[in-house]
């Protein structure tokens, strides 16, 4: 028989919005919502009937199928797709948590009234301490972000790994680690107090999306200002053209950036008809951002990814801008 081969998830412990971290942990388990939509765990369910259920029980006054759809698929994915042996990385404020599945998911009728009635099991890595961020690159920082419950992490799994193998070697990092740790601190600090000339952020940002793959970059003049810095154009499969609208912001770490910055972000991303916006900034994110952000994501279907200094640095150490 062949070997499957091993997949990753980024999954958020917070159904209804109230976390279950703490009870995931002791009772080594994951824990996702939806517990009113009863029956998903039907095998002869095709998505259709899958999606119907979910539409149904928890959005009955929606107009249409987008966020019934969101929230199918946030489901599907824990009860189909994930497999015995995946790994499931929990995001928990500064820090993440790894686990890996070890049995099928199941519903405990228990838990119903607060949301969590769909479980699988599993074992918790590292002796179910938590990994701080830090350890993590910039893409498993960004997927780590994502709004959404449950979300594919297949292609990060060699990070995952990584993380598990810096926190499993104790107090004595490699020296290309240290260096990397160091450059990536100093990085962050020139960002917010070195020497950067009018348009010196944007030709930054402009030359780490260049590295990323972008086909196409351009800075776009401050008296054409329609909400956006910087457009990008990256090509998918050698054929389809993303594009992606940048707001940049050369802030401090205080204050941080607020709900207004992806205002203008939505401005700019309407405008240039992009498929995908970006905030990054030197500074840091605030709370009532990434609820302006994950809304917009969930009305419109559209992306906003919220790059903060701290990931913006490693960005530019992991792609060559600074060498290790």
């Amino acid at each position: 028989m062949i070997a499957q081969e091993q997949q990753a998830y980024i999954l958020r412990i917070a159904p209804s919005e109230v976390g279950h971290v703490a009870e995931a942990l002791e009772q080594n388990q994951l824990i996702i919502g939806w517990a009113g939509a009863e029956g998903l765990l039907d095998p002869q369910l095709d998505w259709e009937s899958f999606r119907k259920i979910v539409s149904t029980t928890c959005y009955p006054n929606e107009p249409n199928l987008r966020r019934a759809g969101a929230g199918a698929g946030h489901a599907w994915r824990f009860i189909r797709d994930m497999r015995l042996g995946d790994l499931v990385v929990v995001p928990h404020g500064a820090n993440f948590y790894v686990a890996e599945i070890t049995g099928e998911a199941f519903y405990d009728e228990t838990k119903k009234e607060d949301d969590s009635a769909y479980r699988r099991p599993a074992v918790w890595l590292n002796g179910k301490q938590p990994l701080p961020r830090t350890l993590a690159r910039a893409a498993l920082i960004s997927r780590m972000k994502s709004y959404g419950t449950c979300t594919e992490a297949k292609d990060l799994v060699d990070e995952i790994r990584e993380c598990l193998q810096l926190a499993q070697s104790g107090t004595t990092p490699s020296f290309k680690s240290d260096l990397q740790t160091g450059l990536v601190h100093e990085t962050l600090r020139q960002l917010r107090s070195g020497r950067m000339e009018s348009y010196g952020f944007e030709r930054l940002i402009e030359a780490v999306l260049q590295r990323m793959g972008a086909t196409t970059t351009r800075i776009l003049p401050r008296r054409d200002d329609k909400g956006a810095d910087i457009v990008a154009t990256f090509q998918i499969a050698g054929f389809f053209n993303q594009i992606v609208a940048i707001q940049a912001k050369h802030w401090q770490a205080s204050p941080p950036v607020g709900k207004h910055v992806v205002e203008q972000l939505i401005t700019g991303l309407e405008a240039e008809d992009a498929s995908l916006g970006m905030v990054v900034t030197s500074g840091t994110i605030g709370p009532d951002a990434i609820e302006r952000a994950k809304q917009y994501t969930e009305d419109k279907g559209v992306l906003i990814e919220l790059v903060d200094g701290e990931q913006f640095a490693k960005l530019i150490v992991e792609h060559g801008i600074v060498r290790t």
